[in-house]
């Protein structure tokens, strides 16, 4: 077990790299002081406690490179310790490296392992990678998968290019491709579900989401790749990245996904079991973008792991 006592420390002095370059004073505070609450670090800057070359700055002002950063002592809650890069799982992460140069790398996550740790959790992927790669030292999540979800997962290496990949996510240009395995028949005009998602956590902490017109606007575009006797195989393309986004929406098409514990079917779940499946049949298989230095298009696949190839060859096309 780790010790997440929060530690207290002196007040330090921090010169800003050129990453940081534009970054404002409040999120640079935020990402540097993990564990503090959001309105501590808006009173410590409030009172002036904060100071950029010695002078006291706005929430808003943005960093130069070079800057001097003053932060207080504050009371910072511990990071839990990065995993030993010996471990088995840890050193296995290298042979799922489907692309890597100096800004990024794209993993294919093995299903069951959390990108984060916590909850439980001593560590997940992005631990492991700081562990396995300790020369990077601003390796961070461009996006999320679901634990149970396997496939392609961007991790940025530099905050410039993890700014920049960030910025294609929310103009729409990074493309990412899904595959599913979907109970009955999918129909082939059902092109597109742009029903609103709602999220609701409860009492024990666990997150279900589901369609409601409260919700936010959704939208994921569908293709069928392959259709068996009871099951089809479809690309699900999210255009919206909400929690469990491609589950809920197959499932108000009428369509759950194979082996889904929160939003499946048990009887068709039980008929895949009996083929060998022990894990949620959702797989990020290509994912598309603008390198963030070059700006040419990349496009990386990752496969389906032999449990869901040996699945799909016992399965009765149609």
């Amino acid at each position: 077990m780790s010790d997440s006592t929060p530690t207290s420390q002196g007040v330090q002095f921090q010169t800003v790299e050129a990453d940081y370059q534009d970054q404002r004073i409040d999120n640079y505070l935020l990402a540097q002081l993990k564990g503090v609450p959001k309105s501590l670090v808006y009173r410590i800057l409030r009172k002036g406690e904060v100071r950029v070359n010695k002078k006291r700055v706005k929430p808003e002002y943005k960093l130069q490179a070079g800057d001097v950063v003053r932060i207080p002592p504050v009371r910072v809650a511990a990071e839990n310790p990065l995993p030993s890069a010996n471990l088995a799982q840890v050193q296995a992460l290298k042979d799922l490296i489907l692309y890597e140069d100096g800004l990024l790398l794209v993993l294919n996550k093995p299903a069951g392992l959390a990108v984060h740790g916590g909850s439980g959790l001593q560590f997940g992927l992005i631990e492991s990678l700081r562990a396995l790669r300790p020369e990077a030292k601003h390796l961070e999540l461009v996006h999320r998968l679901d634990r149970d979800t396997s496939g392609c997962i961007l991790i940025a290496k530099r905050r410039s290019a993890l700014r920049h990949l960030h910025e294609q996510l929310r103009n729409k240009i990074m493309d990412k491709y899904y595959l599913a395995l979907v109970r009955g028949q999918w129909q082939p005009h059902v092109k597109r579900v742009t029903a609103p998602l709602l999220k609701n956590t409860l009492k024990s902490g666990e997150r279900v989401v589901r369609v409601d017109v409260q919700g936010k606007p959704s939208e994921t575009k569908f293709r069928i790749v392959q259709k068996y006797a009871t099951a089809t195989l479809v690309e699900a393309s999210p255009i919206t990245g909400r929690t469990h986004q491609i589950r809920v929406h197959t499932l108000h098409a009428g369509h759950p996904i194979a082996g889904d514990p929160k939003y499946g079917d048990a009887d068709f779940d039980q008929s895949l079991r009996e083929l060998g499946l022990q894990r949620l049949f959702l797989h990020a298989h290509r994912v598309s973008f603008q390198h963030p230095q070059t700006g040419q298009t990349l496009t990386i696949e990752a496969p389906l792991d032999e449990q869901l190839q040996e699945v799909l060859s016992q399965l009765k096309r149609v």
